[in-house]
This record gives structure tokens, sequence and C-alpha cells, in this order.
């Protein structure tokens, strides 16, 4: 049985910034690029049945830099839609709503926890069968592959919450005695020889 590899997308202006984005679509920053090319070397040797990635430009150059060959687009692969949130900190959010949480309240004018729950539930329903075969890869956000996280194993799509994951960080989901389950969370990929290791922030 293979494992299902989550893949976050290298940094942007604005998950550097700590802005929502979900359709703005931004190109990675310089730094960005670098942190998806170290994910190449990670990644290296590894066989991959299907490589899946959001259709959002920051997955895309960032599936090219890690040297993955994308083998299909998946709309249902974009971010949570954070509607008239876009492109808001959660910080100026509190502002106007100082309780309001994603994971519980979704976004006005965009999706609710159980809308990106169902998506999420379809990428995997299409890619598990494959496991069979191998390992998947799949490309994309923090805030959606969060979710994909907590309903591999069985959790609402609220307990993403509770799964941080930082740009270009690599997480896998796999089975134990035959229960799905989490085998590694938002690992970054090892600094490049004479690197200095950087903080990356989350988004």
């Amino acid at each position: 049985m293979g494992e299902l590899l989550l893949i976050r997308h290298g940094e942007t202006t604005w998950s550097a910034s700590l802005r929502h984005t979900s359709y703005t679509d931004l190109e990675l920053t310089p730094d960005g690029e670098r942190q998806a090319r170290t994910l190449a070397a990670f990644l290296a040797g590894r066989r991959f049945v299907t490589v899946l990635t959001s259709p959002r430009s920051r997955a895309l150059r960032t599936a090219q830099l890690a040297g993955l060959t994308v083998d299909a687009v998946d709309e249902d692969l974009s971010e949570w839609n954070y509607g008239e949130y876009e492109g808001r900190t959660t910080v100026d959010i509190h502002d106007d709503d100082p309780h309001w949480n994603i994971w519980t309240d979704g976004c006005p004018g965009g999706e609710s926890p159980a809308q990106v729950g169902e998506r999420l539930d379809r990428v995997l329903a299409r890619v598990t069968p494959l496991l069979d075969r191998g390992t998947v890869a799949l490309v994309g956000h923090a805030h959606s592959l969060r979710v994909l996280g907590t309903r591999w194993i069985g959790l609402p799509p609220s307990a993403g919450g509770r799964l941080r994951l930082d740009t270009a960080t690599v997480s896998a989901l796999g089975h134990e005695h035959g229960r799905q389950v989490i085998l590694r969370w938002n690992q970054p990929a090892p600094p490049a020889p004479g690197t200095a290791t950087d903080s990356v922030p989350q988004s």
C-alpha cells in the first residue's frame, strides 16, 4: 500500500504576510521558488502512480520546481474559497468579527467547512484506490490540505484547525494495521548544504 503525499506550495507575497489566498492567482516569491527547488532533492527517487495539483499557478510552479510530472489538474484541490475575506489577514478580520473562526464559521460569500470537506472527500474517493499500486502526490494549499488530512482519518473538517501546515512542506498519509493514519505532518525539506535554515510563516 502506497502513501498519499500532501505537498503545500512555496511562499507567495500573501502567504508571507498571512493574507488569505484562495482564487487570487499569485506567483511564488524568489524564496518560494527556492523552497520548491529544495523539495526536488527531498522527493528525488520516488515513483508516483499519479501526481495531481490545484489549478493555481503557485501549486503548478511548485510541482514543476520540485521535479514532479503533473498528470492532472484537479479543481477540487483548490484552496478554501475565502469569499469576502480574500486577501485579508485573520487579525484584520477579527477587528470586524472578534469571534470568527474559519474552521467553524467558514467565509461569507465563500465556502463553509462542510463544503470544503465534501470536495476533499471527492479527491480521496478518486485517489485512495490508486494507493494499491503505489504512492500518490497531491500539490495544493494550506487549509484545503489540512481538511484532507482530517477527512483521511475520519475527523470533521473543523479538526484541520489542529494541523498547522507551512509552505513547501510534505505530509504523508497512510495505513497502520489496516487503519488510515497520518504518518508524517508538516515536514520541511532539509536545507541545502551551506544554506541557513529560515523560519516560514504560516498562512
